[in-house]
């Protein structure tokens, strides 16, 4: 455990056991959600990938057009 890491729990647990509760809920939620954007990205390289090659292929071919951000 890093000594942030550490700091951070120390300063938490003098915290009243309902506020403690709050602070660990708000971190698993964090670590759970980290966990399922990580295995998203994870398994979308392909998926993003072939999108990028269609998008580059589109454009070499003339069937894209640039996009003016000041009428999105």
């Amino acid at each position: 455990m890093t000594k942030r890491l550490e700091q951070a729990f120390s300063e938490a647990a003098s915290l009243p056991a309902e506020e403690q509760d709050a602070v660990a809920e708000w971190i698993l939620a964090e670590l759970r959600s980290e966990r399922r954007c990580a295995k998203a990205f994870a398994t979308s390289q392909d998926a993003l990938a072939r999108l990028a090659d269609e998008a580059l292929e589109d454009d070499r071919a003339g069937r894209a057009r640039k996009l003016d951000p000041e009428t999105l």
